[in-house]
């Protein structure tokens, strides 16, 4: 998979697509995959890299909302639930089973919580991923060796889903290739077309890489541009009233010391109004989330001090080892794209719900919702498209389709796991150059040869699209990834045919954006 075929894909079509999507984050992807497998003609069109949004910077969870549960909200935790047990079973390399235990420091909170989860697990049916349970005080030390044991009763544990959320993208963008699609990175819609009548009818679009302009038209336009998607609708009709209302949420990275086991906390109420969680992730301890509604919404959002003091602030109330600024490998933040209710203020009481928009302009808008839920998100929107396009009625099959890279006992695969059934390839990369398997920092395990993969077969084409996407160096450890950027950079020149002007362009672009990712001392 790589641009090159891409665009042998684009420049061969004759005709109308079917399908234009803009917007290559879960939702978008989600779509195309849906719409190839159906035999639609389905062409993917996103400005900047696959997931450099929303679908890179989650929580990192594959899970039903406990939460929205409590908020009454049974509908979507049974379609979340269903979704979590069915991305198990198609990507079980990049979908682990996570158990989480809810510390008890009141009398009430263990019945309470209890009877909660058990509901939980009851309403997942067949797809449940483990019984729930009442832990005593020491079941609970055992599992979360760092918690905060001054006046620590016990717990209760569930289980529910981790995931890597760009390296599943990523694998979800080869898996729509596979199907037919046509997907481009770096493809900036510029202006929607319409025909005699004002109806959307294609697009214009810009090669940001070669400044090239193409146009392309369609039986039905689909807008998943997410926490963008107002700005497209704004190009069909500048009268449309605004849809939706942004939260940001940031999570924080520590070392493995802040959550020794192999359980993950979650806290049910923090003063915000979210759900918090520490999990151990790639050998890290994440932290997160916030939700602060925001008026703008930037491709690279920052950090706000208060969001970081809130967690620092919030985990020091469960573990035992306070976390400072100083410990914070890296900080990172996304955007949220929630529908708005027509009130301002409190975001977290925003419906996950999906929302799927026919504009007076006859495009399709497609927001809200989980990253859990992305694959009955794009049924819904492809099965929509196709009525309004008139297109043959033709049965999802994606409920049972197995992602790229499916390999079901991944653990075996070493480093390489997260690479599933791709990783004998990337290890034969590894063994053909010296060189190519040390390393590129000693705080990481990301070598050389992942950073050819990823030009190669993954379509990376910067420098960040490498070491916050394809690896989740970035993520983990921005300081490492500062350091690893040089010979990283390296690599993919040669890869690129790049000269050393490009190198000292992608150094200090990545740089810049690495900023946001450090949080410095006050």
């Amino acid at each position: 998979m790589n641009r090159t075929e891409m665009y042998r894909r684009l420049r061969a079509h004759v005709g109308q697509w079917d399908m234009i999507v803009a917007g290559g984050g879960a939702t978008g992807v989600g779509v195309a995959i849906d719409a190839a497998t159906r035999g639609y003609d389905v062409l993917l069109l996103e400005q900047s890299d696959f997931g450099k949004g929303t679908s890179s910077r989650s929580t990192k969870l594959v899970h039903g909302g406990v939460r929205y549960l409590e908020q009454g909200n049974v509908s979507l935790v049974m379609e979340a639930l269903k979704e979590r047990g069915l991305l198990l079973q198609n990507a079980p390399h990049l979908v682990r089973n996570l158990g989480f235990v809810v510390p008890n420091y009141d009398w009430w909170e263990a019945p309470f919580y209890g009877i909660g989860l058990k509901l939980y697990n009851l309403l997942a049916g067949k797809y449940g991923f483990g019984a729930s349970r009442i832990l005593s005080r020491e079941e609970t030390l055992e599992r979360l060796p760092t918690i905060r044991t001054e006046g620590l009763r016990g717990g209760v544990i569930y289980f529910d889903g981790q995931f890597d959320d760009s390296r599943l993208l990523i694998n979800l963008v080869a898996t729509a290739f596979e199907q037919g699609a046509t997907l481009l990175n770096y493809a900036q819609v510029t202006e929607l077309t319409q025909d005699g009548e004002g109806f959307v009818d294609g697009v214009r679009f810009r090669d940001i890489e070669t400044g090239e302009r193409f146009e392309a038209r369609a039986k039905v336009m689909i807008n998943a541009t997410g926490p963008f998607a107002d700005d497209l609708r704004r190009k069909a009709d500048p009268s449309v009233q605004p849809m939706i209302a942004p939260s940001q949420g940031i999570h924080l990275v520590f070392d493995r010391s802040f959550l020794a086991g192999e359980s993950a906390i979650m806290v049910p109420h923090t003063s915000d109004g979210r759900v918090m969680f520490a999990i151990p992730w790639h050998g890290h301890t994440l932290v997160g989330t916030t939700d602060t509604p925001i008026s703008e919404t930037p491709i690279e959002p920052v950090a706000q001090e208060q969001e970081i003091e809130f967690i620092l602030q919030t985990a020091s109330l469960y573990l035992e080892k306070k976390p400072t600024r100083g410990d914070v490998l890296s900080v990172f933040a996304g955007i949220r794209p929630l529908v708005g209710s027509g009130e301002s203020g409190n975001t977290a009481a925003l419906s996950r719900d999906h929302t799927i928009r026919i504009e007076n302009s006859g495009m399709i808008t497609i927001c809200g919702g989980k990253w859990t839920t992305y694959r009955h998100m794009a049924e819904d929107c492809v099965n929509q498209a196709a009525t309004l396009a008139r297109l043959p009625e033709r049965p999802c099959v994606t409920a049972h389709l197995n992602v790229h890279g499916f390999h079901p006992a991944s653990e075996k695969l070493g480093h390489l796991w997260m690479f599933g059934s791709d990783a004998p390839m990337v290890r034969q990369l590894e063994e053909s150059e010296p060189g190519w398997a040390e390393p590129l920092d000693g705080a990481l395990p990301y070598t050389g040869a992942e950073v050819i993969w990823a030009v190669r077969h993954e379509m990376a084409r910067t420098l960040e699209d490498v070491l916050a996407r394809r690896t989740r160096a970035l993520f983990l450890n921005a300081q490492a990834a500062i350091r690893m950027a040089p010979r990283a950079v390296q690599f993919m020149a040669r890869e690129l045919d790049q000269n050393s002007q490009w190198e000292a362009e992608q150094l200090r672009s990545f740089h810049q954006t690495a900023q946001n990712y450090v949080v410095g001392r006050l």
